[in-house]
């Protein structure tokens, strides 16, 4: 009689467990899916441009009780529509419709919204090129375009 020999296929039985409880974990699904490039509507870049539709209000979660001061953006490179969070004190004044803005991930955990905006994964970094922070802190004025 030939005697086994202990190779790769000896614990196969325990490679298929391994394998399978793999796909137990949320962060190897997405990674081997592929889900974060295909749900999300920047397509894997850090930034993107979009113009703005229009200005709107959201209530935070509970706790709080503020009115989040928020733009509803179309992307310019694949037409698709993204709510933007506008950080800053009198943000408001500075973005108007039809601007052109420049969008990042606001950094919730895995892509997620942040903080008490629900929803909100995006916040307006730049207007009409020009940063959102030197405006608000009035060492430039906005350009007309």
């Amino acid at each position: 009689m030939a005697k086994k020999s202990k190779g790769i296929n000896s614990g196969s039985k325990l490679i298929r467990r391994r394998r399978k409880s793999l796909w137990l974990d949320k962060k190897y699904v997405r990674k081997t899916l592929d889900l974060k490039r295909k749900s999300d509507p920047l397509v894997g870049a850090s930034q993107a441009k979009g113009i703005v539709l229009e200005k709107i209000q959201l209530e935070a979660k509970q706790p709080n009780s503020a009115m989040r001061k928020c733009v509803r953006v179309q992307l310019i490179k694949n037409g698709k529509q993204v709510t933007a969070f506008m950080p800053g004190d009198g943000a408001t004044k500075l973005i108007d419709e039809h601007d052109e803005v420049l969008i990042e991930c606001i950094g919730g955990k895995m892509g997620r919204a942040k903080g008490d905006i629900p929803g909100v994964r995006w916040k307006v970094l730049k207007v009409n090129d020009q940063s959102l922070g030197a405006l608000l802190g009035g060492r430039i004025e906005k350009a007309r375009k």
